[in-house]
């Protein structure tokens, strides 16, 4: 991981309390910075640029209260990874370093009718049926089907919709979605044809890097009322999907960096990171990004509806069960990179923003229209997870979040090591025979992927839902183990 330079000072950060440190105004911030961290997890976050990064948005015009990061929060392109802004629409600026390369980005949780005694003795089939149904790696690609221009411009336009119109799911899944699976303004025309090319043969595979699907088992509740609106019981079986717009969302984010370099200078922008590159929301090139966006993120819906459908026949094969046996449902999908128009209260009145998201997870309270009406007495639901040989979590939005944060949390564990460090670190070991003795079933595409995602190279998830748990961002429901899981 990059460390400070010997010519540059370390951010001044100030303790406020257990969960919360402030970086005061300073040169040309507008803003101060908040940081959500207790002191161990504080001592891993200083040891990179992500609280430079965090200074270095607070500078961005038109930023709203703060600059803020979650306790995942590590260094990052232009934003930490972990960090949150809101933007005034008529003076601020989008930023694509505030939403990532891989656009939405995100987790799905589906819940089902099984326990382990169901899966256990057949679990190795279940792990193999996923793979062999769901394409994993570095430029994966479906080979049973490939979309038409036209068909990718529906996905494009109408995200996980499209997918459930041509039999992909059902309409039930698209009511527990963030935003529907669908967010409006997408303009597919903006789209080069190289990231169309790329998105074309990829909707309904997982990629590479920390992309997984996987198997768990609800080990702790702890919300038992909320457990139970979204479906969870204490030895039931989950599966998470964890996987974004693939090489689409890539080239977008790619051909928007120089259009936003120069945009920046023709709007007289100064700024302090080139990666911070940026326009106004207001502008042409402001309106271009958000529309091409807007598209990438529901592509990214639409793979994760497709990869729904493609869990579903892995356990009716391995387990030669039918749907209405299995009972997989959605319970949540959630966004961790993406750059969207709210309302939110500032002062005391009600704003529209812009809030950019980047590597955090939107957490609504009780309440909320935006939330699902089945949760709406108890939350917005918050998936967090964790690494392939810990755990994971569901949480519930909570109205601190609304409060201080545009309502939002954590997204998962963050990195501790940098890829090659993990590599370096998983050297002669048998990965896969690591992960069996503590009772999971991994398949990977290569064992590459398996080095850079060893449990050491990540911060305990359970430390990082401790701190926004206790702040108040979002409260625990359950704790989920890992008991199969298929990587890139």
């Amino acid at each position: 991981m990059p460390k400070f330079p010997l010519n540059q000072a370390p951010v001044p950060i100030e303790r406020a309390d257990d969960c919360r440190w402030i970086i005061p105004r300073h040169g040309r911030m507008n803003v101060p910075g908040v940081v959500f961290a207790d002191d161990r997890l504080m001592t891993s976050i200083r040891a990179d640029e992500a609280l430079r990064q965090v200074a270095n948005v607070a500078c961005l015009p038109g930023i709203v209260r703060a600059s803020m990061a979650m306790p995942d929060i590590h260094w990052g392109y232009g934003f930490p990874i972990g960090g949150v802004a809101a933007f005034d629409p008529d003076h601020g600026v989008v930023s694509p370093g505030g939403v990532g390369y891989d656009i939405n980005c995100g987790v799905r949780l589906l819940r089902t009718g099984l326990t382990m005694d169901d899966v256990a003795w057949r679990m190795r089939d279940i792990v193999e049926a996923l793979f062999r149904n769901i394409p994993t790696g570095v430029g994966s690609h479906r080979s049973d089907f490939k979309l038409t221009a036209a068909n990718e411009k529906q996905v494009l336009a109408r995200g996980a919709a499209w997918a459930v119109a041509n039999g992909f799911g059902s309409a039930e899944d698209l009511r527990h979605i963030e935003e529907g699976g669908c967010l409006e303004g997408a303009r597919p025309e903006y789209l080069s044809e190289r990231a169309r090319e790329r998105g074309r043969n990829q909707l309904g595979t997982l990629g590479s890097g920390n992309h997984f699907v996987e198997v768990q088992r609800v080990a702790e509740v702890h919300d038992e009322t909320a457990a139970r609106a979204f479906g969870l019981e204490p030895g039931g079986i989950t599966i998470s999907i964890h996987t974004g717009s693939r090489g689409l969302g890539y080239q977008v984010c790619d051909d928007s960096l120089q259009v936003m370099l120069k945009a920046a200078r023709r709007h007289g922008i100064e700024l302090p990171d080139p990666q911070l590159c940026c326009a106004p929301l207001t502008s042409e090139e402001g309106k271009h990004y958000m529309g091409a966006m807007y598209a990438a993120a529901n592509y990214a819906f639409g793979n994760r509806q497709l990869i729904t459908h493609f869990v579903r026949r892995a356990f009716e094969e391995a387990l030669r069960r039918g749907p209405r046996d299995l009972g997989i449902g959605v319970v949540y999908d959630v966004c961790h990179n993406i750059a969207k128009f709210e309302t939110h209260t500032v002062d005391g009145r009600e704003r529209r923003l812009c809030v950019h998201r980047k590597g955090a997870t939107r957490a609504f309270p009780p309440g909320h229209p935006q939330t699902p009406e089945a949760y709406r007495h108890v939350g917005q639901p918050v998936l967090i997870p964790g690494d392939m040989g810990r755990c994971s979590w569901v949480l519930v939005g909570a109205a601190g979040a609304m409060a201080e944060t545009f309502g939002s949390t954590c997204h998962g564990a963050g990195r501790l090591m940098s890829r090659h460090a993990a590599k370096k670190a998983a050297r002669g070991r048998s990965i896969v025979r690591e992960m069996e003795e503590r009772g999971v079933v991994v398949r990977s595409d290569g064992y590459a992927t398996l080095a850079e995602e060893i449990p050491e190279a990540y911060k305990d998830v359970t430390e990082v839902v401790d701190v926004v748990h206790r702040a108040g961002l979002s409260r625990k429901v359950a704790r989920l183990v890992p008991v199969g899981v298929i990587k890139g």
